[in-house]
Parts: C-alpha cells; sequence; structure tokens
C-alpha cells in the first residue's frame, strides 16, 4: 500500500507546494539574482505554526539549485540552540562546510570565515529567528558577501518590537522582504493531503471522505494532518488491511498530538529542555521557584531576559507549557495535548 512511505513526514519537501504560489513567487523574486551569479536579498517569511514556512523555503531553495551552479542551502533551527556559535556551526555544519571543525572550542570568527572562503553562495535558513540569543548573529551572516538570509518566525511585530532587535538589526532588516503565510484552509489542507496520498500511497488507500475528515481535525495545520494521515497509514498496514477508514484517523489521533508534541520537546535546545523538564516534574512551579532550580542546575543559566524569551517560545510557539498570573506571581505548568 505503500509507494513512498518519505512522502508521508512532515520533514519532506514535495515536489509542488501547494496554495502557496504567490509566496514562491516573493522569495524566488530575492533569491533569483544567485542563478545570474548576483547577491540575493535578505527575507523573512511569518506564520503560524503548520503553515509550511520551513518547507516554503527549503522548495525555493531547492528549485533555485537545479536552476543554477553553486548555490548551497544552510539550515538551523533556534530553538534547538540559540547561542551565536550554536547557529554558526548548525549553519556550517549542514552546509557541508563544517566537516573538518570540531564542535566545541571554535570561535564565531572561525566559523564565519569557513563560510566566507566557500566557493558557493549559502542561503541561511535561520528559523525560529526571535529566540536567536545574540541580535549580532545575523549582522555577522548578512555581512558575508555570499550569505543571502531567510529568517523564519511567527509573528512581525513580535519580532521588530523585541528591544533586543532594534538599533542595527532594525535598520538592516526592515526593508526586507516579508512574506506572510496564513493557516491552511479546509479545501487547501485537503489538496496538501492529496499530494501526499498520491506520492505516497497506493490507490484505492484511502477515499476522499477520510481525506476532508482529516483535514477538519487538523484545523488547517498541515503537520498535524501529515501526522494523522502517516499514523492512520501504519495502523492500517499492522492490522493487515488495505483501506484507511475515518476510524483509523480517530483511533490515531492521541498517538499523533503526542507525536507532534514530542517533536517540539525533542527539538529544544539545553536550556530550554531544562526550564521544560523543571516545569513538567515539579507538576506546577512558581516563576521565583523555576528561576532558582533552573540557575542550581543549568552549568550556565542564561538571564532572566532570554530565560523569558524562552519560557514565551514554549508557550506560545509549541504550546508545551501554560502559564497564569503576571510577573513574580506567575506559575508554570505543562499544557495538556
Amino acid at each position: 500500500m505503500i509507494n513512498n512511505a518519505r512522502a508521508l513526514e512532515t520533514a519532506y519537501v514535495p515536489q509542488d507546494l501547494e496554495h502557496r504560489e504567490g509566496q514562491i513567487d516573493q522569495l524566488v523574486g530575492e533569491l533569483n539574482p544567485l542563478v545570474h551569479g548576483l547577491s540575493g536579498e535578505h527575507s523573512f517569511i511569518f506564520g503560524p505554526s503548520g503553515a509550511g514556512k520551513t518547507t516554503l523555503a527549503k522548495f525555493v531553495v531547492r528549485k533555485l539549485q537545479e536552476e543554477s551552479f553553486g548555490v548551497q542551502d544552510a539550515y538551523h533551527n533556534c530553538m534547538s540552540a540559540s547561542a551565536k556559535t550554536d547557529v554558526l556551526h548548525g549553519l556550517v555544519n549542514d552546509s557541508g562546510l563544517g566537516k573538518r571543525l570540531p564542535k566545541d572550542g571554535v570561535s564565531t570568527s572561525r566559523y564565519l570565515d569557513c563560510i566566507r572562503d566557500s566557493d558557493d553562495h549559502i542561503v541561511a535558513i535561520v528559523d525560529e529567528v526571535d529566540v536567536l540569543d545574540d541580535e549580532t548573529t545575523l549582522i555577522g551572516l548578512s555581512e558575508l558577501p555570499n550569505v543571502t538570509l531567510v529568517m523564519i518566525t511567527i509573528d512581525e511585530h513580535d519580532f521588530f518590537s523585541d528591544p533586543r532587535f532594534e538599533g542595527r538589526v532594525k535598520s538592516r532588516f526592515r526593508a526586507c522582504e516579508k512574506i506572510p503565510l496564513r493557516r491552511y484552509e479546509q479545501h487547501e489542507l485537503e489538496d496538501i493531503l492529496w499530494s501526499r496520498v498520491d506520492a505516497g500511497l497506493k490507490p484505492g488507500v484511502i477515499d476522499s471522505y477520510v481525506v476532508e475528515y482529516i483535514a477538519n481535525k487538523a484545523a488547517g495545520d498541515a503537520r498535524e494532518a501529515i501526522i494523522l494521515l502517516r499514523r492512520a497509514t501504519m495502523r492500517v498496514m499492522h492490522d493487515d488491511r488495505s483501506e484507511i477508514t475515518v476510524g483509523d484517523v480517530d483511533a490515531v489521533e492521541t498517538g499523533a498530538m503526542e507525536e507532534k508534541r514530542q517533536g517540539h520537546i525533542d527539538s529544544l535546545g539545553t536550556h530550554k529542555r531544562l526550564l521544560y523538564d523543571i516545569i513538567k516534574r515539579t507538576g506546577e512551579i512558581s516563576a521565583s521557584e523555576l528561576r532558582s532550580t533552573y540557575e542550581e542546575r543549568s552549568h550556565n543559566p542564561r538571564g532572566d531576559t532570554t530565560r523569558g524569551r524562552y519560557l514565551s517560545a514554549l508557550e506560545n510557539k509549541y504550546d508545551l507549557i501554560t502559564s497564569t498570573g503576571t510577573s513574580r506571581g506567575t506559575t508554570y505548568a505543562v499544557s495538556d495535548i
């Protein structure tokens, strides 16, 4: 019943990107100079979780690589590691430029030199850019003549209103192309699911009613819809049946939500994961107790402002925690699935 299992994975970049034609054209316009050996323009992609921000960036860069020589992609998600050296290491490692560089003990200037010395032009996709520890990371990358930045985050206003991004960062990037993505509508999500079905499954495995049912369950979140489809497929294969039903979708819904949540947890860097683990183990914890416990357990604790950004990301981006109260009276708990 499977033609291509990879097509049922959330990280799979499809051959065609449904319902993002205008945004594709926008990003192509910013990067197209690279085809002619010129520098591209830095850009931002904004939009809610599951709107396809990362997929859009990777899709366009892949198309660009198919049309030209000397273009290399590099990806890093700042939720996994947000210090300057970690971001640069992630980009260098993903691009294949830093295979001889150890992870520890390398200066930021050496990473930047490694990128600068490349004969290729690097399209650096920096995901969850708003949780960066050091705003000069973006400045340093943007000053390299062979780097074009594609920066990804949820909300444009939140990013540019952050005090850390005042001054040089705001003046450097305020005029960049901004590509907004909205949550998918029901019929659009159905089309996305059908493209995955056509690429990944044999004919007759799923009918239109079940696809519509999955899209309705996912409520505009493509990542969630794809997880539901894959887990329902796995259930049918395990039972040695040949057709996915609504009952299969219902049966895997809880597991799909747990998988989506665990994926977010697995992507967390050291400090964000520590904060989450403390909250999870205590069940409910005050802001002051969380701070003291975190500082006791961390070898290199972050300051109040950075820690606040991490907690905000855990709550508002990944829905892993909830908070009640304000300021010192805030209490944190793990959110329900």
